[in-house]
């Protein structure tokens, strides 16, 4: 494909022209996409559901609760909850300087926030961060035994 690269700066068009000679052009990309859509479909749902195996069984072996809320932030949720605490324990226990009273005192924490959009809600934060989160969660947040709730 030709590019007009008259509207650039002069001493952009260099590095733009290679930026351009490492990419495809818009039809060869569109037709990567289209072929590629149903193989990346595919592999997203294999590790979405290798990710599920994971967190549940990660759950049984640590004794965390179900989490609540809609059906469909239920394994989301979970495979959410997994991450961060995975990511919290390599931080805090393994790379840090807790110990394991310290970390079992967070887990308790942590099975008491049984609303899957809390821990969706913080998937993107560090996690030496969980402790604070953990400790600032809300009432509806935490699980309760009243079914009336």
């Amino acid at each position: 494909m030709i590019h007009d690269l008259s509207n650039r700066p002069a001493d952009r068009r260099a590095g733009f022209a290679r930026w351009l000679a490492s990419k495809d052009c818009s039809d060869c990309w569109k037709a990567s996409r289209d072929s590629d859509t149903e193989s990346k479909e595919e592999w997203l749902a294999a590790k979405r559901a290798e990710e599920q195996q994971a967190a549940v069984e990660w759950a049984q072996t640590f004794d965390m609760p179900p989490l609540e809320g809609p059906e469909r932030a239920l394994d989301w949720g979970e495979r959410s909850r997994h991450q961060l605490m995975v990511s919290a324990h390599a931080a805090l226990v393994i790379e840090g300087s807790w110990d394991e009273a310290d970390w079992a005192e967070l887990e308790e924490k942590a099975r008491s926030i049984t609303r899957a959009g809390w821990w969706i809600d913080q998937r993107d934060m560090e996690g030496t961060d969980l402790l604070e989160h953990l400790d600032a969660a809300t009432e509806s947040d935490r699980g309760t035994e009243n079914p009336f709730r």
